[in-house]
């Protein structure tokens, strides 16, 4: 377990908010996992958690095959805080009644509070909270009081402080509840009794430990992609290895103008040892023909394995493969409780048969978390920083068939994106900027005679960490620059479009 003795255990319903559940546990320094909800109660035991949270969930508990939780997570003696389904499923098995509502709550609704002593302590008396739901807590369950109610949810917080169990139907985890934040911190440092001991400094201390346990006297290697992700792998495992990790950065032809030699002098300059590896031919051959964006995905991560393996063969004692994969990584690749959205290639895109074991240190961290602990390793800002770049790299912003033109057109019109929102200054203000080309032309009209050419499509979004995202209100000045240069400087280019969509319905990445 990452980052040291406390931690919080999230069981996941399949609520869509269960990833900022564990973000806002982490901001309040005390580390937490999330497990499914069908956990066993001895794994459960075994990891010795401070507290659990009921994530919220689609389901309705009194509905046939809805998920719900071992009972005897109640007699633990572990505090529980049911957040939303959370709830409901704590009241219905302890003896309360759940219904349908007259009223759904969705959105910003005024609560009542009533007791604000122990999980509401520091809230006025009328607060607002976020809700999403159509089920009620109608009565509570025997040795529950009433903490707080709004018109149309008579239960909207519930408490039995002799047994250390809560619930609250509205979100606390969203910033749209103002005190959500501090409802959480009443739970972990009033109720589960933790200090707040996990920090960067504390989590690099204990994934330091964690990669010398598991490689041993080993060799390994680190797939560097550019990004900030593996960069931060890259330093995290040196620091446990030493000259035993060798950093392999393997050029696929995919990625943005002028970003393989940044990265080679980059870490050539930190004196790690590090191959680089042109394979750009590979790699565009093997995605001859391919259009579809899943069949991309895997087609690379095989390739990207392969690559190193061979690399591999050539020194010995190599046995592990570093990736810097993230937790959003794991959610959208699929679990038990989430479904697959597409396979990123550090995640769903292996091959089966692949012969090196994976090392990753950061795979239950958020992308804030990482950008912290590269600064506190001493990565230069500029690689810190970088948006966050797809591992199949402009072969999934190319919709359709990825070919050498193509390549050439979204690269030069990326830059020029990037260029335009630096120069406005909201490069740090944003999550990510790039051009995306989609497989359409239209017609136009340049220098008094008729164009068919391309359109290519700009994406800015805002984010926290990934899971949502909105589309970025630029100035109209900005966009107009962006589409001036991308028209005007791109021959095969006579349409520039803005995409207004956000995450959800769509992803980030077009594809």
């Amino acid at each position: 377990m990452p980052g040291g003795r406390e931690l919080i255990v999230v069981l996941d319903f399949g609520g869509q908010y269960t990833q900022l559940i564990a973000r806002r546990i982490r901001e309040c320094r005390v580390f937490c996992e999330i497990l499914p909800y069908h956990t066993p109660v001895d794994e459960l035991v075994a990891r010795e958690p401070r507290g659990l949270v009921f994530s919220g969930g689609p389901a309705s508990v009194y509905g046939a095959g809805a998920p719900t939780a071992d009972p005897r997570v109640y007699g633990l003696d572990v505090p529980v805080l049911g957040i939303c389904y959370g709830m409901q499923l704590m009241a219905h098995q302890l003896g309360g009644r759940v219904e349908p509502a007259a009223f759904r709550e969705y959105g910003r609704v005024r609560m009542e509070v009533l007791d604000a002593s122990d999980l509401l302590a520091g809230l006025e008396p009328q607060e607002d909270c976020w809700m999403s739901h159509g089920d009620v807590v109608r009565a509570l369950p025997p040795g529950f009081r009433l903490l707080g109610r709004t018109e149309h949810t008579p239960v909207a917080a519930m408490g039995d402080p002799a047994r250390r169990l809560y619930g609250v139907q509205f979100h606390p985890e969203v910033v749209h509840t103002p005190k959500g934040r501090t409802v959480i911190a009443n739970f972990l440092y009033r109720i589960c009794g933790c200090r707040g001991e996990w920090t960067v400094a504390s989590f690099i201390r204990q994934a330091v430990e964690e990669v010398r346990a598991q490689v041993g006297g080993a060799r390994a290697l680190c797939a560097l992609s550019g990004g900030v992700d593996s960069a931060v792998a890259a330093l995290l495992v040196h620091r446990a290895i030493g000259d035993r990790l060798t950093c392999v950065f393997v050029d696929h032809g995919l990625l943005r103008r002028g970003e393989a030699a940044r990265v080679v002098q980059a870490f050539r300059d930190l004196g790690i040892d590090l191959v680089h590896t042109d394979a750009s031919n590979r790699f565009l051959e093997a995605l001859n023909g391919v259009a579809d964006p899943e069949a991309k995905r895997k087609i690379i991560g095989r390739e990207f394995i392969r690559v190193f393996e061979e690399v591999a063969r050539g020194l010995a004692g190599v046995k592990f493969l570093v990736q810097g994969t993230l937790y959003p990584d794991v959610v959208e690749s699929g679990t038990s409780t989430a479904a697959t959205i597409k396979s990123h290639h550090n995640v769903g895109g292996l091959p089966a048969d692949m012969q090196l074991r994976l090392v990753e240190p950061l795979r239950w961290l958020f992308k804030d978390e990482v950008r912290l602990v590269g600064l506190e390793l001493g990565l230069p800002e500029e690689i810190v920083w970088r948006h966050p770049f797809p591992g199949p790299g402009l072969a999934v912003r190319i919709l359709g068939e990825v070919t050498p033109e193509k390549l050439a057109l979204v690269r030069e019109a990326d830059a020029i994106v990037e260029e335009e929102i630096r120069r406005a200054g909201l490069y740090r203000a944003v999550w990510q900027a790039f051009a995306v080309l989609p497989d359409i032309r239209s017609v136009g009209v340049m220098g008094d005679s008729r164009t068919y050419a391309h359109t290519v499509a700009v994406r800015v979004v805002t984010s926290e960490d990934g899971m949502t995202a909105d589309w970025v209100r630029l100035p109209y000045e900005v966009l107009e620059r962006i589409a001036s240069r991308i028209v005007n400087e791109i021959p095969a280019v006579n349409r520039v479009v803005y995409d207004v969509t956000s995450k959800p319905p769509a992803t980030i990445e077009w594809e």
